[in-house]
């Protein structure tokens, strides 16, 4: 008790300092934060009356977002289901390949999807391609780890039982592995999704297509009040997604 006593102590002064150090070095000033909120109140009366002239335009570039994120995250499943099986210490060919593919997934997690994008526009051209790449290879990075750690919490008894039976290294994972893990790798494809779309919006705003390129256009054009419905289009579109992923998870995970 003593000893994290003293370890909460010790972590909420320094964090008290690093807050203190961190607010002097980067020049925080309130009557900046004071000014700053004035503008930005005369910013926003420029947004109203939203502009929906090109309502057909903005509806169809959110369609392509979300058809962006459909195939990234359905490119990054598919991968990751793969791949997966390596990484997993139990159903991994070798410890050896097991720890390089952890370490592989960890290389491609460690690297933000907007740089990725970066990196794919350059390859192959500004559009929708480099959006999917992007978001299949940062998909690919997060979801080996938390499919292994599915897969390495699956009961050894359930591995022994079928081995048993004199099932090959396929057929357990067929029969024993996939079947018991199968639930979880569905409610995190879900969520992946929910964040790739997010993503997807964010992602245009570089060159990658969709709804986020409408916006930056918008926003260069200061055409504000276009902007402004712009961005209820992504709210709007960004929570009926995570709705609908939050209701197919608790009707899955009931069913």
């Amino acid at each position: 008790m003593k000893r994290e006593t003293t370890f909460l102590r010790g972590l909420a002064i320094g964090s008290i300092v690093l807050f203190i150090v961190g607010w002097q070095s980067l020049g925080f000033q309130w009557n900046v934060i004071r000014d700053g909120t004035k503008k930005l109140g005369t910013f926003l009366t420029h947004m109203w009356p939203f502009d929906v002239s090109n309502a057909d335009v903005i509806l169809r570039a959110g369609v392509e977002s979300f058809q962006i994120a459909f195939l990234g995250t359905t490119f990054g499943v598919a991968l990751s289901f793969v791949l997966a099986f390596f990484a997993a210490s139990n159903t991994s060919p070798h410890w050896l390949i097991a720890r390089f593919v952890k370490a592989l997934a960890g290389v491609v997690r460690a690297i933000p999807a907007l740089i990725w994008v970066l990196l794919f526009i350059v390859a192959v051209g500004m559009g929708a391609f480099p959006g999917i790449l992007a978001l299949a290879f940062n998909s690919t990075g997060m979801l080996v780890k938390m499919f292994a750690q599915s897969i390495e919490e699956v009961d050894e008894g359930v591995i022994e039982s079928a081995r048993s039976t004199g099932a090959n290294r396929l057929q357990v994972i067929g029969r024993a592995v996939v079947p018991t893990v199968f639930t979880s790798l569905v409610a995190w494809s879900l969520f992946r999704f929910e964040i790739n779309f997010r993503y997807a919006t964010i992602l245009g705003m570089v060159g990658a297509g969709g709804i986020g390129w409408e916006l930056t256009s918008a926003m260069r054009m200061y055409r504000l009040d276009e902007a402004a419905f712009i961005i209820v289009v992504i709210f709007v579109m960004v929570y009926t997604v995570e709705l609908i992923g939050n209701r197919l998870k608790r009707s899955y995970m009931t069913y």
